[in-house]
């Protein structure tokens, strides 16, 4: 069943300046179980807030903060319709220096503004535990989350991610043996941001630290397979994921 969804454009205070964010939400102005969704390197443009909009359409409600509110409000560089190979160099390099300059420790700083933001939210369940969802560089800030505030969040998927059990000190993976979330990851088979040897990685320390999670390769999926709006999307692999996603939080949350 999927429910009449309303989306609006609201502003959140943090101690770095106003992070500009997207909320969608079940159009019944009940509350309902919160989700934090997590931005690939692109940002909050308007195929996020579809994915957003279909998320809360389940029943959510769906916060989408722009991370690189630092910089500057979304969209930080102007993005054309589709982004297709050609272009998508050049946009990364704009976009590099938000992302080089979005510590750890101010993500998670920020992470804690919007959960407690959405704690706040008469739109959500306030006891209730949230679910974070992430993709490319999002779903590191989605395991991230979930290992740093482990008692307020009760499921993490990560999609297409990037770098998440890398060797340097500060890698995501090393955050496992907090983790009390479920979690799921849907991996790109095609994605040099994360080889197989990372995944094993992540998939030990996981394992090691006891974290219920579930790991699959899309076989055949690149990097980016969920965004619609570039040439990386995979309709197959995105529906895949849409059930693996739903089916967590509706067990989790």
């Amino acid at each position: 069943m999927s429910a009449a969804v309303h989306g609006s454009s609201v502003d959140i205070p943090t101690l770095d300046g106003t992070a500009d964010a997207y909320l969608a939400h079940p159009d019944d102005n009940a509350p309902h179980p919160a989700v934090l969704l997590y931005m690939d390197a692109f940002g909050l443009r308007p195929h996020l807030k579809k994915m957003a909009d279909r998320l809360a359409s389940a029943g959510y409600t769906v916060l989408v903060p722009n991370v690189f509110y630092r910089h500057g409000r979304a969209p930080l560089v102007e993005l054309p319709e589709f982004i297709n190979p050609a272009e998508r160099p050049e946009i990364i390099q704009a976009l590099r220096p938000a992302a080089q300059t979005l510590t750890p420790e101010a993500a998670m700083r920020d992470a804690g503004v919007y959960l407690d933001w959405l704690a706040a939210s008469p739109l959500t369940r306030f006891e209730g535990p949230v679910g974070v969802t992430g993709y490319c560089m999002g779903a590191g800030l989605a395991l991230r989350t979930a290992g740093t505030y482990p008692d307020r969040v009760a499921a993490a998927a990560g999609f297409h991610g990037a770098y998440l059990a890398t060797d340097a000190p500060d890698s995501p993976h090393l955050l496992a043996d907090r983790i009390t979330a479920e979690l799921y990851f849907g991996h790109a088979d095609q994605d040099a941001t994360l080889p197989p040897e990372q995944i094993d990685r992540l998939d030990k320390a996981l394992t090691a630290a006891g974290v219920r999670h579930r790991t699959e390769v899309y076989t055949g999926a690149h990097h980016g397979f969920t965004q619609a709006d570039t040439a990386m999307y995979s309709a197959e692999a995105t529906k895949r994921h849409w059930t693996a996603l739903l089916d967590l939080f509706g067990r989790a949350l």
